[in-house]
């Protein structure tokens, strides 16, 4: 049964549609389920909804216009994420989303020799880099895709990040950046294809690579 507007049609079932706040759950699945830089991550947390609370819901929350999932024959299988003003999505986060975090997530300190399952999440929360480096200036906005191995190879990320690309131009946005992690070889191959190239930044957060792409009115 097809829950919400067909945005995109894919194909064989899977097909782009808006976020509501009923998909909570499955934007933490999904998130958790390629946690790993872009593997399952479901083998090293004990809390799996923690990621996507930081990941992934607070798009549908506060950015709701630019928060999309993608839908299969077996339920959602991926999202597509998106802030038109990183500044101001990240003064949301830092006011409104990480204090509610906080209070349910205990501190497990600075010695990630301590660490185990969820730690460096709960590290995260109470520990949130909310900055914009200055090289990222010239890309007011920013953008997330995530897939599950099912609605992979079937050209489903191409045409979700060209239609997030087209809402954030159309919206005024000149820029896009990601944030990838550096050991995700796959994903850094996929958007270079799409025009996107490394950004260096001396700022960047542990575990982040930058990549980004101007955006035409």
């Amino acid at each position: 049964m097809i829950v919400g507007q067909v945005l995109l049609d894919f194909g064989d079932g899977f097909f782009l549609r808006q976020a509501d706040a009923g998909d909570h759950a499955a934007l933490c699945m999904v998130c958790l389920r390629t946690g790993d830089a872009g593997a399952d991550a479901t083998w090293r947390e004990d809390d799996p909804t923690l990621m996507g609370h930081i990941y992934a819901v607070p798009y549908q929350v506060f950015a709701s216009e630019y928060a999309f999932v993608v839908d299969g024959p077996q339920g959602v299988a991926g999202y597509l994420l998106g802030a038109l003003d990183t500044a101001a999505f990240y003064h949301r986060l830092e006011t409104d989303w990480y204090p509610v975090l906080q209070g349910r997530v205990f501190d497990p300190g600075p010695d990630r020799s301590n660490w185990k399952g969820s730690d460096w999440a709960r590290h995260a929360v109470h520990h949130a880099n909310l900055s914009v480096p200055e090289a990222l200036a010239a890309y007011p906005s920013h953008g997330h895709i995530d897939l599950l191995p099912e609605a992979r190879g079937r050209g489903i990320g191409r045409r979700s990040m060209h239609f997030l690309e087209s809402r954030l131009a159309a919206s005024g946005s000149t820029g896009l950046f990601l944030d990838v992690h550096p050991r995700n070889s796959k994903a850094q191959h996929f958007y270079a294809v799409l025009g996107y190239e490394h950004v260096a930044s001396a700022s960047s957060p542990t575990g982040s690579a930058f990549m980004a792409k101007q955006l035409a009115p």
